[in-house]
């Protein structure tokens, strides 16, 4: 009887959180999973205090907040900016249980409305020590989907959407495992000038690149089930996460690449240019959008309410959330913050939902509350605001599960030592996979007669020369550990471009490594050939911004110095096209290897033959920056290299 007794006692608690009802016996529609979304957010609304509501609308970043912040403030989302994890080299436990420590103290209000935790995994989770890196996103848009059996592309035109969906996939669980629901990606700019700083961030040049490459989404958050309306959030489970399209809109635009400018350009321009990627990141139910520090014809984009409450929402008909950029609110005024109190209004009014203010939120909030009490913002906008935040978090299941738990640990960069077999190396894979389709071969022997590609894989001696052959960050470029990414081989885990090469010869080849050799080291070395690995260092945003777009010492001098005595082929570690055509004439061999990420073994998959080369440009390369900014159409178009350039090499057996 007694057994009987805690059993019915046991259902009818479980009945009562499946149901919404409280303690007391109140039922709540909003705890109810039954209910539709839409009838949740609105009996949760009803509920809320402007204290509350206003709350839901911050998010600060994790070094400015406790749990006792989050309850105290009611604070809607947390952030880890560029670099801001736990600990040194913090682990996906470390993570999850940072996460769930702040999201207890959101737990602990009145009302339970968890937080919803964001990070800029853009190129996997790419501030996480282990994480599988994959290549940034100007690689990615070299790909090109070919058919294996006979290699033949399917279509000149079509990149490879497949695989940025299976990276979104890999993304999401690695995101996942550290207990993180949100990821402030895909970037979908289309840089129309490489000299701006983040144009690795933009797949491509050609907005229908772009366009394709949103398939992306459907790996971070799910595939849309058939019938679902069109524009509204859509995240498949707990092996997925809320994405974010971003920057609202022409960020690719700027004059002269300068990051956070002015984007000069029609309205046509505008709309046949930089806005298609958000069409598609609409329809394909991307739940939220980050706006652009960028002006458009000098009106800032974090107060233009004509694109984004009147195209972006209403014309677009998205059912998301509208987030700012890092202290984007502040910088609608020059100097920034100079004038906070109107740049709080003109932000909320324009449509802006949620506001990252990583630090100085208790100002925001206070600003906030000032201007829809005294009613210069009708509490109108104020609940548009939060129920779209709030229909966000009911989709994500985060009402649900709002406490991470440690089953997807294993997920992170998927090691081989504490994963399960079935998983062992997947993602690794799977970003090797992306880089040998991402390479692009620009230049294949002196002669087309003569091709230096493949290279053979046993011969008695080879040189590896240049600043990038051995060094993992800057293969893998900014974004990445920091938030400017990093040097050396130390900060994370991967397989170097110079380590690749050892694994790849056979045994009897001698493989000799020489940072920065002089003429008369390579000329007495009788080596076969060399591979020489040079290119940019790592940048993020406006540290990247350059006039010249030259690669860094002491590339030029290797270049010289070893292709001038022995047959080479040069990889350019890059994240957009950079001044080469000067020593076109000493290089065998070129290929543009981007950003590659943790997995060097895939340029040695396609240097050596394992597999053929099948990437192709996904930017106009120049011959000298002044004929910048040119792209695919203009009319004084005269490149290097056009648009979608790019050689093909049949895979080899070892030789």
């Amino acid at each position: 009887m007694i057994q009987i007794t805690i059993t019915w006692i046991g259902l009818l608690m479980l009945w009562c959180i499946c149901t919404g009802m409280a303690e007391e016996g109140e039922y709540m529609k909003y705890k109810d999973r039954s209910q539709p979304v839409a009838i949740r957010v609105q009996d949760l609304l009803s509920r809320m205090t402007l204290e509350e509501k206003i709350g839901q609308m911050v998010q600060i970043d994790r070094i400015a907040a406790t749990p006792d912040i989050m309850q105290k403030y009611h604070i809607g989302s947390l952030l880890s900016g560029g670099g801001s994890s736990p600990l040194p080299q913090a682990t996906a436990t470390d993570w999850v249980n940072m996460v769930n420590g702040f999201q207890k103290g959101s737990l602990a209000t009145r009302l339970g409305i968890p937080m919803i935790y964001g990070i800029d995994a853009v190129h996997g989770n790419n501030n996480v020590f282990n994480a599988t890196i994959f290549p940034h996103n100007v690689g990615l848009g070299a790909t090109r989907q070919v058919a294996v059996a006979h290699l033949i592309t399917i279509e000149p035109s079509i990149r490879d959407p497949e695989l940025v969906r299976r990276i979104g996939a890999a993304t999401a669980l690695e995101v996942r495992a550290t207990g993180i629901p949100y990821a402030f990606a895909p970037c979908i700019a289309v840089c129309r000038d490489p000299r701006w700083g983040r144009c690795y961030e933009s797949y491509s040049e050609d907005p229908k690149v772009v366009q394709e490459m949103t398939d992306i989404i459907l790996g971070l958050q799910g595939e849309i089930p058939n019938g679902t309306r069109k524009g509204v959030p859509y995240v498949a489970g707990k092996n997925n996460v809320v994405a974010c399209a971003k920057h609202f809109v022409g960020d690719g635009g700027t004059t002269e690449g300068i990051n956070e400018s002015n984007t000069v350009i029609d309205t046509h321009g505008l709309l046949s240019i930089h806005m298609p990627p958000y069409y598609d990141s609409v329809i394909k139910g991307v739940s939220t959008v980050m706006v652009s520090y960028t002006s458009w014809n000098n009106k800032k984009m974090h107060s233009n309410r004509d694109l984004i409450s009147t195209f972006l929402k209403d014309t677009l008909n998205f059912k998301g959330f509208v987030i700012s950029d890092w202290e984007g609110i502040d910088r609608i005024t020059s100097p920034p913050h100079s004038n906070y109190t109107y740049s709080v209004e003109a932000s909320i009014l324009a449509g802006i939902d949620m506001v990252m203010v990583p630090v100085k939120f208790s100002e925001f909030i206070d600003d906030l509350t000032n201007l829809v009490k005294n009613k210069y913002i009708p509490m109108d906008r104020i609940d548009d605001a939060v129920g779209r935040i709030l229909q966000v978090k009911f989709i994500s299941g985060l009402f649900e599960n709002p406490l991470a738990d440690f089953s997807l640990v294993n997920e992170l960069g998927k090691q081989a030592s504490k994963a399960p077999p079935r998983l062992t190396f997947e993602h690794r894979n799977l970003a090797r996979e992306a880089v040998r389709k991402s390479v692009v071969l620009l230049k294949n022997g002196k002669s087309a007669d003569d091709p230096l590609l493949p290279l053979p894989k046993y011969v008695p001696r080879i040189l590896v020369a240049g600043s990038h052959a051995d060094n993992l960050g800057y293969q893998c470029g900014g974004w990445t550990i920091n938030w400017q990414g990093f040097s050396g081989n130390n900060n994370t885990a991967g397989t170097t471009i110079r380590s690749a090469v050892s694994s790849a010869v056979l045994p009897g080849t001698e493989v000799v490594y020489l940072e920065n050799p002089d003429s008369d080291d390579v000329k007495s070395g009788n080596f076969a050939y060399a591979i020489v690995v040079v290119g940019e260092h790592p940048y993020t945003e406006s540290f990247g911004d350059s006039k010249n777009l030259t690669m860094a010492d002491p590339g030029p001098n290797v270049i010289n110095n070893v292709c001038g005595a022995v047959k080479c082929v040069v990889v350019l570690i890059s994240g957009r096209p950079i001044v080469i055509q000067p020593y076109m004439s000493t290089i065998d061999a070129l290929v543009a290897a981007w950003l590659p990420g943790s997995e060097g073994q895939g340029v040695t998959d396609v240097l050596f033959g394992d597999y053929g080369f099948t990437g192709k440009l996904p930017r106009t390369w120049f011959k000298t920056v002044d004929q910048l900014p040119m792209n695919i159409g203009d009319s004084n178009y005269d490149p290097l290299f056009p648009f979608g350039f790019g050689l093909s090499t049949k895979t080899e057996v070892a030789k």
